[in-house]
């Protein structure tokens, strides 16, 4: 009988795995378990972190629950940005003048005609700026021209507000010069210590190409009160209540009408806005934490005790009042599955009794913003939080889990030298048995 070392092997293989398999196959089982715990712990705080942001942005920036709106009596006159704070009320309003800025032109130039040394001064209300024009020579050619003057203006430090470019027609050049704004106050001004020439006496005789005027709108029509704005955007013209006009009116020209008043809509909008970001979070603890059923996978998360925690706080805080007021005042409640709705006319009805009420709600210090994000910082906080020590706890247990892969591969090894072993000179014995037995054969 020969020596079958393949035989030897495969026993050696067989007997070793037998001795480990039922290690291994509880250390796969965990580390399949926790990592799947792991990636549901990130995805429930990052479904925390969504709720919280959209919850967050109904108010960042002073913005309110309430939204208030502008309507008006004509198209193309105006728009408006209402704030919370605006009342209602009507106003009339006939605009007089548009605000314009001031613009004019230094013609027929020529590159030749750019001085190499002086002094330009250009000047807007009370403030001016200078260039030096013996220092804008760019290429270093010993001259100057019309481009390095412009460029030259439009660079320097202490530029009130004036920009320059240049614009050919029919072979001649004319150095335009703007105001960056609108109003009486962006005039614009030139002066200079410049030599003679054709450059000083375009300087002396520019073309006002445009005139630098204030807006200016009669409140309560066209012999109302006389309003000013060096642009065309009025801020607060009346109390929340911002206009840019856009448009003026003729003389005799019905004026404008505007009316302030609540948008029901846009409002219903802002909570609906919380509601669908609730119902969200709601539905990523439902799918985390599903129990489980012939057609439908246990959730990785079902029966955990931080998920239903998060769940029982957010439920006691939407059923909380707040400044005397809460959810349910407002036609906001919730069903039975923890899941928000709204009562179109309840909503509209009580929002339109207490507006006031129903912004502190939300948007109040100690409010029911302010009461979520406190209370999910528990959870989330990234030092200290609920499921940051959780995720840690599990990588320690996965890191576990690794050293048992490696204690469970030192053990197989053992085993397997140790069965290798033992069938070889079990197998060298037989061999030698036969051998022996074919000598009396």
């Amino acid at each position: 009988m020969a020596f079958d070392s393949d035989y030897v092997q495969q026993m050696a293989t067989r007997l070793a795995t037998f001795q480990v398999q039922g290690a291994e196959a509880k250390a796969v089982r965990n580390q399949k378990a926790y990592q799947a715990q792991q990636k549901a712990l990130g995805t429930l705080n990052s479904a925390l972190q969504s709720f919280k942001s959209a919850v967050l942005g109904l108010r960042s920036g002073g913005k309110s629950m309430l939204v208030n709106s502008a309507t008006f009596s004509q198209d193309g006159y105006a728009s408006a940005k209402v704030a919370t704070t605006a009342v209602p009320g009507s106003y009339q309003f006939f605009v007089k003048q548009l605000a314009s800025s001031h613009q004019v032109a230094l013609e027929g130039l020529s590159d030749a005609d750019v001085p190499s040394s002086g002094t330009l001064t250009i000047g807007q209300g009370a403030a001016s700026f200078s260039v030096d024009l013996s220092a804008i020579d760019s290429d270093g050619n010993g001259s100057n021209s019309l481009a390095e003057l412009a460029n030259a203006i439009n660079k320097a430090a202490d530029n009130t507000g004036v920009s320059a470019t240049l614009v050919r027609s029919n072979g001649t050049v004319s150095l335009v010069l703007g105001s960056t704004r609108s109003g009486v106050d962006g005039t614009i001004s030139l002066s200079g210590s410049l030599p003679a020439g054709a450059f000083d006496d375009a300087l002396a005789n520019p073309r006002e190409l445009s005139v630098g005027r204030d807006a200016i709108v009669m409140l309560g029509g066209e012999n109302g009160i006389e309003l000013t704005s060096t642009s065309n955007t009025f801020e607060n013209i009346v109390d929340g209540v911002s206009l840019t006009f856009s448009k003026a009116h003729q003389s005799g020209d019905s004026p404008l009408g505007m009316t302030i008043g609540q948008d029901q809509a846009g409002t219903k909008a802002q909570a609906q806005a919380f509601i669908d970001a609730f119902n969200a979070l709601m539905s990523s603890f439902d799918s985390l934490t599903a129990s489980g059923s012939k057609s439908d996978t246990r959730g990785p998360l079902a029966g955990d005790a931080s998920v239903r925690s998060i769940e029982s706080m957010l439920n006691q805080v939407v059923r909380t009042a707040f400044g005397g007021k809460s959810l349910t005042d407002f036609g906001i409640l919730a069903d039975r599955n923890g899941k928000l709705t709204i009562d179109a006319a309840r909503f509209e009805k009580a929002v339109a009794a207490d507006p006031t009420g129903f912004d502190k709600l939300f948007t109040d210090k100690d409010s029911l913003i302010d009461s979520l994000d406190k209370n999910l910082a528990l959870y989330t906080n990234s030092v200290n939080g609920v499921l940051k020590n959780r995720r840690e706890t599990l990588d320690a247990m996965l890191r576990r889990v690794d050293q048992q892969f490696e204690t469970i591969d030192k053990q197989y090894e053992l085993y397997y030298n140790r069965y290798l072993r033992q069938y070889s000179n079990l197998m060298q014995t037989m061999a030698e048995m036969n051998q022996t037995y074919g000598m009396f054969g």
